[in-house]
């Protein structure tokens, strides 16, 4: 394999994380909800599916397990916020705080045991092609239930009925009440759906980006994954060029460093996130036209007439 084709499957491999919680978690704020705790539900998505594969001999019971340590995050945050009415960015932070530090705890046995890598797929006769081969036909299933999946939300947000109802409830809560519109309801499914997605980034993580659990292992991409949302304006399909060209970004320094180029390893490893900031200072100048465009009751509390 060319060198080159190495470097495009390592982004394709760095990205796909990013691209999953992102569209999760559009998802939930198209809804109007904030959810601050994505990188607490990456990485315990990330510890659930390495024990649950190491336990079962299965990655794809892993995968399912992540999904739900995702959900049962969210589920935490959809009671104390939608119920109780608490606070949703600091919420959103407890439930990073609280991830991370779980995490640790749960996966402290699993640390420096080999883990369980998730299959590529193998089609006869494509798989095989030079350069395109294994870029296009050897990927894991989960890059492409990647595109997929932002596929499906994109077209389910804006060609269906199921889309308008969320659209309706994060842009005017109220109204959409008035209608007979179960807010509360369509807030809770939003924010387990983002749950579920964060989860399946982080098991991604462990189960095929690099298969093993090490602590903290999200190492802030759930704060790139929120960003990205931002970034992409809330449009699904502007996030596969966010995320591919932030998981890039991140790539390029194992690239300079295996090139002998002479950069200081703590800055490429910070690059990443530099670029986030940037980005975020830039979307800023064009505060008017993103603010068009989120829900505008994104972060506010519903409380019903009693």
């Amino acid at each position: 394999m060319s060198p080159l084709a190495q470097v495009l499957l390592t982004i394709i491999t760095a990205s796909t994380p990013l691209l999953i919680a992102a569209i999760g978690e559009l998802v939930t704020e198209r809804s109007g909800v904030l959810n601050l705790g994505v990188e607490g539900m990456m990485v315990m998505g990330a510890v659930a599916g390495f024990g649950a594969a190491l336990t079962t001999g299965s990655p794809l019971v892993g995968v399912l397990a992540s999904i739900l340590a995702g959900m049962a995050m969210a589920a935490i945050f959809a009671f104390l916020t939608l119920k109780l009415v608490s606070n949703q960015v600091a919420t959103g932070l407890a439930l990073t705080l609280l991830g991370l530090g779980l995490s640790g705890l749960i996966g402290e046995s699993f640390v420096g045991q080999p883990g369980l890598r998730l299959a590529h797929l193998a089609i006869p006769g494509l798989s095989d092609l030079p350069f395109v081969g294994p870029i296009l036909f050897g990927q894991d299933g989960l890059v492409y239930l990647s595109i997929a999946l932002t596929v499906a939300v994109s077209y389910g947000l804006f060609h269906t009925r199921l889309g308008l109802i969320i659209r309706a409830v994060g842009d005017s809560h109220g109204s959409a009440h008035a209608l007979g519109v179960s807010v509360i309801g369509v807030r809770a499914v939003c924010v387990l759906f983002g749950g579920a997605c964060s989860g399946l980034a982080g098991g991604y993580l462990s189960l095929a980006y690099t298969p093993q659990w090490i602590e903290n292992m999200t190492a802030g991409r759930g704060w790139i994954a929120l960003a990205l949302v931002v970034f992409s304006s809330w449009q699904p399909y502007r996030l596969i060029i966010g995320a591919y060209l932030f998981g890039a970004v991140g790539v390029l320094g194992f690239v300079a460093q295996a090139v002998g180029i002479g950069i200081p390893s703590q800055f490429l490893s910070s690059l990443p996130y530099i670029v986030t900031v940037l980005a975020l200072v830039i979307i800023s100048k064009r505060t008017l036209s993103a603010r068009a465009q989120a829900p505008a009751c994104l972060g506010q509390p519903f409380v019903p007439d009693r």
